[in-house]
């Protein structure tokens, strides 16, 4: 589990990030998650994003991304779902205590 100041850092690292992932009409699926934690195993932090024709709910989204991709979910904001995961082999994030 990650703490508020940890968050607070991955927050302030994701700002500048692009989403890289869209849900869309077809909601999240197998392929989508798979796809999701080998970028999370080569970038550690990604930004998602929801489509307004989704037909999930944003919050639903969000869960089933990070407990798919086993990640921590860092944030939702608007349409967006931040996810984070330690990188086994391309750690770069240094987490504050």
């Amino acid at each position: 589990m990650l703490t508020g100041k940890q968050k607070r850092y991955l927050r302030s690292q994701a700002h500048h990030l692009n989403p890289i992932f869209q849900v869309g009409k077809g909601g999240v699926n197998e392929n989508m998650i798979n796809q999701i934690e080998e970028a999370l195993e080569a970038r550690e932090l990604l930004k998602v994003s929801i489509l307004q024709n989704c037909g999930m709910d944003k919050h639903d989204v969000a869960e089933a991304l990070s407990k798919g991709a086993r990640a921590e979910l860092v944030q939702l904001i608007g349409h967006t779902v931040v996810l984070y995961k330690e990188s086994k082999e391309n750690k770069t994030l240094i987490l504050p205590r």
